[in-house]
C-alpha cells in the first residue's frame, strides 16, 4: 500500500475497527457488547470493500454484510432471552444468579426447553455467524 492514495482512509478504518474491538472485549453488559459487535461488523464491511472499484471486493463485502445481519439478529434474540430470564443485561448480575434460574423453562407444544440453553445457543450461533464459521459462511 506504499503508493496507494487512500492509505489514510485504510488506517482510519483499521483504527475504528480497533476501537470497536476494544469496546467489544471490555463491555460489562450485553448492550455495550452488542454496540461493539455492530461496530466490528461495520468496520469489517468497510475494510473488505476498501478497494471499492474491484467487483470481487464489493461482492465479498456484501456477503460479509448479509452474514453479519443474520448473525446479529440471532445474537439479539439471545440477548432478549437473557433479558427475559434475568431482567438485566449486566454480566456480573447474570453470572451471579445464573445457578438460581436454571429451572426456568419455555414450553413449546409438549417440549420444555430451559431458557438458559436457548439463550446460550442463540449467543453461540450469533458468534459463529460473526466469525463466518462452518454453517454460517459463504
Amino acid at each position: 500500500m506504499k503508493y496507494d492514495p487512500h492509505v489514510t482512509r485504510f488506517i482510519s478504518y483499521l483504527s475504528l475497527f480497533t476501537y470497536f474491538m476494544f469496546m467489544l472485549i471490555t463491555a460489562n453488559n450485553f448492550i455495550l457488547l452488542f454496540f461493539g459487535w455492530e461496530g466490528v461488523g461495520l468496520c469489517s464491511y468497510l475494510l473488505i470493500s476498501f478497494w471499492y472499484t474491484r467487483v470481487q471486493a464489493n461482492k465479498a463485502a456484501l456477503k460479509a454484510f448479509i452474514v453479519n445481519r443474520v448473525s446479529d439478529f440471532i445474537f439479539v434474540l439471545g440477548i432478549i432471552f437473557i433479558f427475559f430470564t434475568f431482567q438485566t443485561t449486566d454480566f456480573a448480575v447474570i453470572f451471579s444468579i445464573a445457578p438460581f434460574v436454571t429451572h426456568k423453562v419455555l414450553t413449546f407444544y409438549t417440549t420444555e426447553i430451559k431458557l438458559l440453553d436457548i439463550a446460550s445457543l442463540l449467543i453461540f450461533i450469533g458468534a459463529i455467524g460473526k466469525s463466518a464459521q462452518i454453517g454460517l459462511h459463504t
